[in-house]
């Protein structure tokens, strides 16, 4: 049986991997900080963020979604001079208008620890939420539940991370931004303080699109379609299967949602890119897009993901980014979808899946474009009854038929 701390309390913790869960809401942006005796980090390799998803030694790493995220950390494994690990969040609206935020901490799939922060009341925008310190040899988990003024910078620099100010970004281009990058096992030091940059440009539809300007290189280009894979009706429990028991009711065990792209190159051909067919392409020939391998499960964290060979870019006119519900309800509204774009050098580019209407399975999201060299990545956020629609709707002119996967 888990036990339940009040702020304040502490409990020892295991020796080797754990895992705080980290459940809201509403979206949130959580971050951890590895810390010194002195309460500061080290580099910018010592925050873990959502435009750096892991320590400079991969020992402390971020997946899951904005709502329902996971940190996973190799207690075992932290550097000597590391005293503690705060785990913190910050958000725009306060958070009595984001309601309770509950966290887990768990060995494997057992939950060995669950506390719960109380919005009432509570008008920060900021929250320490928690630490793993070290005590004696050992590691212990303390539940701290304090407020703090401001949001992800000032919270960021109060622990030693210096952030560069930033220009407002203008709609039309953004070339400036440099977020910091995870670090491969291979990578060098981390870099400089000053260097890490927290801007996440989110597509509404007041801003619906942003250019990022020419270059000979643009790298390998990733697109992440997730969803909150936390059934509604019990936030507390691990997630088990896509949607997991929500769509029990509809006699499904659960939604297999897809990402796919359509893609038109300079040279006038057309290809589409979707696990169904297995269609998978291709990052080294024609077309330059790549589906990773296709989750039929429903049980792996982080969602689908499409990678576009920006050295080819070139070669590229359109890359039209799209979404479906397989099997199961469409429901987009429950899935809480979310896509993100990610480009080397640039702050990531998302867009919500928030408007679907709920019997209409298919979604197009967003398409890239070729503007004499830029990328211009645009949001679309439309919905439609099957592949054959959508196609119309957008001109592709491509012949359909039913298939199975």
């Amino acid at each position: 049986m888990s036990q339940k701390l009040i702020a304040g309390a502490n409990a020892p913790l295991p020796t080797d991997n754990i895992s705080i869960r980290i459940l809201s809401q509403s979206s949130i942006d959580c971050a951890a900080y590895r810390l010194t005796t002195q309460g500061k980090v080290r580099g910018d390799g010592d925050m873990i963020f959502y435009g750096q998803t892991s320590s400079d030694d991969n020992s402390v790493s971020f997946r899951g979604h904005d709502s329902d995220g996971f940190f996973d950390i190799n207690l075992s494994s932290q550097p000597a001079n590391i005293d503690k690990i705060a785990l913190a969040f910050s958000s725009a609206q306060t958070l009595a208008q984001i309601g309770d935020v509950d966290i887990q901490v768990l060995q494997g799939s057992q939950v060995l620890m669950t506390c719960q922060l109380s919005s009432a009341g509570r008008n920060e925008k900021a929250i320490i939420l928690a630490e793993c310190y070290r005590r004696q040899g050992n590691w212990k988990f303390r539940f701290i539940a304090q407020g703090f003024e401001g949001g992800l910078k000032p919270l960021s620099e109060h622990f030693g991370v210096e952030i560069a100010d930033e220009a407002p970004v203008p709609a039309a281009a953004i070339n400036t931004s440099k977020p910091a990058q995870a670090n491969a096992a291979n990578s060098p030091p981390p870099i400089p303080a000053s260097s890490i940059n927290l801007s996440k440009i989110t597509l509404t539809k007041n801003q619906s699109s942003i250019n990022l300007k020419k270059r000979d290189d643009f790298g390998k280009i990733s697109v992440n379609l997730d969803w909150n894979q936390r059934p509604n009706t019990d936030k507390a429990a691990p997630k088990k299967g896509l949607l997991g028991d929500l769509f029990k009711q509809h006699g499904a065990s659960g939604i297999d949602l897809d990402v796919g792209a359509m893609i038109h190159l300079k040279n006038g051909e057309k290809t589409l890119i979707q696990a169904l067919g297995n269609r998978f392409g291709s990052l080294q020939s024609a077309p330059y897009v790549c589906l990773r391998a296709d989750d039929r499960t429903g049980q792996v964290s982080g969602g689908e993901w499409l990678d576009i060979n920006g050295q080819q870019w070139a070669q590229i006119e359109e890359v039209f980014i799209f979404a479906f519900i397989y099997e199961g309800a469409p429901n987009w509204a429950q899935t809480d979808g979310v896509v993100t774009v990610h480009v080397p050098e640039q702050p990531p580019i998302e867009t919500r899946l928030t408007e679907g209407a709920g019997n209409l399975p298919m979604c197009a999201i967003a398409r890239l474009v070729n503007q004499q060299g830029s990328i211009n990545v645009e949001r679309i956020n439309q919905y439609f009854k099957g592949h054959q629609e959508m196609d119309k709707a957008f001109n592709w002119g491509f012949s359909w038929k039913r298939g199975r996967k």
